[in-house]
């Protein structure tokens, strides 16, 4: 199991401290870096800033969002960034929700979000292939775009610029069970959003024909540390502003991941609070096992006996989002 580090997306303002995490990541011989974008800081300047500072380390997006840019323009930002950091790209995608999508980047969500997102990494595909000029007959993705509104004199293009690798690797943050399944077919790795060693049936389905190489990479937060409890209360945190924040209380993708991982009255519970204003209410209505569950908190003896069970299943690459330099030497020393 290869360690990566998980940097997320800025909050208020940029974190000094991650690029020399990342750069103290590689030392150590993690094998990947990743950074997200929500609707503040894009997942692929910072991901570039740390390209430059590094020489081996690869770069991944977790997750980049498609509503954010067309496809061929998500295919423009990793052959760029493949090209300037020697071929460690990972182009990492997800959909996001219908709040953000048509909150933030004003655009309809996808009504068949199994379609969209074939057709997306269809487009990707073909850029980084540059077979050909891209051409997709798609319902959310048309190249040349056809619809009624446009002139009538697009033409099919293929990239100037040629590609370092047609193959690299592309990534899906799916979360739905027949979204998960398409992955496997359509992409070269899973980025689940919560991942429970405990728990490993609840995507046992869509997991049934995995191909070779397959990535499984799911995202954890790790502290070495000796109080537990208050080393659970960021992972909470987390799980209550994603679970009662970031959705509708009629469609949050992440509730229903919670509920099907059998915590669905847990789950409700903090989606009405978090919508009444309750949101302290509703971090700390976050059960303690199931955020213990998907992290890695506590001494060293307790992380290194919690790490066996990640190491047993399908878990190819394990991302931390890690607050220090001891904890990454920590799980590095422990994963060996």
């Amino acid at each position: 199991m290869r360690l990566g580090l998980a940097l997320g997306y800025w909050g208020r303002g940029p974190d000094p401290a991650q690029t020399d995490l990342a750069v103290e990541a590689e030392r150590l011989g993690y094998d990947s870096v990743w950074t997200a974008e929500a609707w503040g800081s894009d997942a692929f300047t910072p991901l570039t800033w740390i390209a430059a500072r590094t020489t081996r380390i690869r770069l991944g997006t977790a997750v980049a969002q498609m509503a954010a840019r067309t496809p061929t323009a998500t295919a423009m930002h990793a052959l760029t960034l493949d090209h300037l950091s020697g071929g460690r790209m990972l182009l990492g995608l997800g959909l996001s929700g219908p709040q953000v999508v048509e909150g933030w980047y004003g655009r309809p969500f996808p009504r068949s979000p199994l379609t969209a997102t074939r057709e997306y990494v269809d487009v990707v595909r073909q850029v980084l292939r540059r077979e050909g000029p891209v051409e997709l007959d798609g319902r959310f993705h048309a190249l040349p775009y056809t619809g009624e509104d446009g002139t009538g004199l697009g033409k099919a293009l293929k990239p100037i610029t040629h590609p370092l690798r047609a193959g690299l690797p592309v990534l899906l943050g799916a979360e739905g069970p027949k979204n998960i399944a398409q992955t496997t077919r359509i992409a070269d790795g899973w980025l689940p959003l919560y991942w429970s060693p405990l728990r490993t049936g609840v995507y046992e389905a869509s997991l049934t024909e995995l191909p070779e190489d397959f990535m499984i990479a799911p995202m954890a937060r790790a502290h070495v540390c000796d109080d537990v409890a208050e080393g659970l209360l960021p992972v909470k945190a987390m799980l209550g502003f994603y679970i009662g924040g970031m959705g509708h209380a009629a469609r949050n993708f992440h509730a229903d991941l919670m509920a099907r991982m059998g915590y669905e009255a847990e789950a409700r519970r903090i989606q009405r609070l978090f919508s009444e204003g309750r949101r302290e209410e509703a971090v700390l209505a976050v059960p303690d096992a199931f955020a213990d569950e998907i992290s890695l908190v506590g001494p060293r003896e307790r992380i290194a006996e919690r790490l066996e069970s990640w190491r047993t299943g399908p878990v190819t690459d394990l991302l931390v989002t890690a607050p220090d330099p001891r904890t990454l030497r920590v799980l590095a020393e422990l994963n060996g």
